[in-house]
């Protein structure tokens, strides 16, 4: 797939970002995959972990797992989720995701760690000491991570997120995740909602969209936008 590009719109809270990573995975060895964070809980739409929370994400979280096979730890479920101390903050692992790729082109190898670690894991990804942590479990240098990630967090990814939001208003990307697949000739967004827990069939799916660029693109479904999941 050469002179390709992926844009992939995302939140590394968004429950079907999480079900969408083995198709990230898979489409990043076939051709580059830009990230574009688009902020789904940060400024006033950040949360702390209530009942209430919880159960407005546990029917999503079940229907993602069904259609997508991707793993929602216990320490999620009856851990994280039952923190009233954790918060839901978009915001600090989207600085993180930018430092990691700041320092080696480690952005999305940055929100890979990072899904595992809130889903599976249950950490809690808006602290600092965690995300410093998971950045030395990918080999990035913790001081100069730690040293990037405030630098990130002081204004730059607060700019990231308006310029993908930008992004998603002139693609017509409407909710998390969205992909829009940039040929030689144009943009089209990719639908990827039928090839969750299918892998290699998105793979094979973009290969034969290119074809067809440029091409008028439906509407792709959002899946999660800033308001949250839909079912």
């Amino acid at each position: 797939m050469n002179n390709t590009l992926l844009h992939y719109v995302y939140d590394p809270l968004c429950g079907w970002c999480w079900g969408a990573a083995p198709l990230v995975h898979a489409a990043r060895a076939a051709l580059p995959v830009r990230l574009h964070a688009g902020g789904m809980m940060t400024g006033a739409r950040r949360q702390r972990v209530t009942p209430e929370l919880r159960a407005f994400v546990a029917p999503h979280d079940e229907r993602i797992a069904q259609l997508s096979g991707q793993p929602f730890g216990a320490a999620y479920r009856d851990g994280l989720l039952r923190d009233p101390l954790a918060v839901f903050d978009s915001e600090p692992p989207t600085a993180a995701i930018l430092a990691a790729e700041a320092l080696g082109g480690r952005g999305l190898d940055m929100l890979a760690q990072l899904q595992t670690a809130h889903y599976v894991l249950g950490l809690r990804i808006a602290d600092r000491a965690v995300l410093v942590e998971l950045a030395c479990g990918i080999g990035l240098p913790q001081p100069a991570f730690a040293d990037e990630l405030d630098r990130q967090s002081a204004g730059p990814v607060q700019a990231h997120v308006q310029q993908t939001r930008a992004f998603m208003a002139a693609s017509g990307a409407q909710g998390f995740p969205s992909f829009v697949l940039e040929g030689p000739t144009g943009l089209q967004r990719v639908d990827a909602s039928a090839y969750l827990g299918r892998p290699e069939a998105f793979v094979a799916a973009l290969d034969g969209l290119l074809a067809q660029l440029p091409a008028t693109a439906g509407a792709s479904p959002a899946l999660c936008d800033a308001d949250g999941c839909a079912l």
